[in-house]
């Protein structure tokens, strides 16, 4: 099998979680197939010892993400990605979650934490919303006046909730979840998350479900100075025309949201430097590099190889899509 052969845009069948918060929204809602009982998050793009994602089609078909990494090397992820390499760890997780219940209070560490405490990167992440019922909210930060010392108070005597920041959310919402911030998402709210390839989560606080907690770890790495934040505000871009949007940029991912209408299509190159992650949120793309364009729907995701080359997507019908990469 020639290089050139495992050089291609990349789907991957989803991997599932059954945490107890979640329902069956990713199916009614979104009209994925998902297996039967609770389903909390689809993993749609993932290389972590709890879970792989499989590629579905093409010479590569049947392996995990790990396993191409594994193959492909530095043509997958990019020269801005060689530490990916090192630890064999693809950068990035996208999942979707479907918060039928409150998540627990949480709070994932940075990187110098995790890797010191749990051998794992850190977790910073964003969230777009795709979906959420009326008056739905999430918790994220803290309310005025909050100190280390109130909240390990405010813990031990089971008085957590007067120091959470709550925040109503809507469809396309998008919030930023630095490491150390603490949140949680609401019910009847459904989000694509993009974030740190890392599973570590430290619970404060679990509304009575008999989970685990971690008070400690949770005081070390919790940004007290996140007082009150509010979900990102979109920067536009400019391109070609097209009405897009930067909607989360940090040091591990950027993402930017493109409205593309019926016909259109966005040029684009994957020149070694990094992979780039599309998804199609709405409606219908093509993806058309040098070999058999790829067609995806609502809510797919493609994985570009970073020595991909030249590609386009074109909007089939009225679409939203995002792209991922790292910066």
């Amino acid at each position: 099998m020639s290089h050139n052969d495992t050089i291609y845009p990349l789907m991957f069948h989803p991997t599932f979680k059954d945490y107890p918060w979640g329902g069956r929204n990713l199916e009614t809602v979104l009209g994925r197939t998902i297996p039967t009982g609770i389903v909390a998050e689809s993993w749609e793009i993932a290389g972590h010892p709890n879970g792989s994602t499989i590629v579905r089609s093409g010479e590569l078909s049947g392996l995990t993400l790990p396993q191409v990494q594994e193959q492909l090397g530095e043509s997958l992820v990019g020269s801005r990605n060689r530490f990916a390499l090192e630890r064999s760890r693809f950068p990035l997780l996208i999942k979707l979650l479907d918060a039928n219940n409150w998540l627990s209070v949480q709070v994932h560490p940075d990187d110098e934490y995790g890797l010191a405490h749990e051998s794992d990167f850190g977790k910073t992440e964003m969230w777009v919303v795709l979906h959420a019922k009326p008056n739905a909210e999430i918790i994220f930060g803290f309310e005025t006046g909050v100190t280390k010392e109130i909240f390990a108070q405010a813990i031990a005597e089971d008085k957590v909730d007067e120091w959470l920041h709550r925040v109503p959310v809507k469809s396309g919402d998008v919030i930023m979840v630095p490491a150390g911030s603490i949140h949680a998402l609401g019910p009847g709210v459904i989000v694509a998350e993009i974030q740190q390839n890392s599973d570590t989560t430290y619970r404060i606080y679990d509304w009575g479900r008999p989970r685990p907690i971690h008070v400690e770890q949770a005081l070390d790495v919790l940004n007290f100075d996140l007082i009150e934040p509010n979900v990102l505000r979109p920067a536009p871009l400019n391109n070609n025309g097209l009405r897009s949007e930067n909607i989360g940029h940090c040091q591990y991912f950027h993402t930017e949201r493109i409205m593309a209408p019926k016909g259109k299509t966005i040029e684009g190159a994957c020149d070694g430097n990094t992979f780039e992650i599309w998804a199609v949120l709405s409606g219908e793309a093509k993806l058309h590099w040098s070999g058999t364009p790829v067609e995806s729907k609502a809510i797919e995701w493609i994985l570009l190889p970073a020595v991909l080359g030249n590609f386009a997507v074109e909007a089939m019908e009225d679409c939203t899509l995002l792209r991922v990469f790292t910066p």
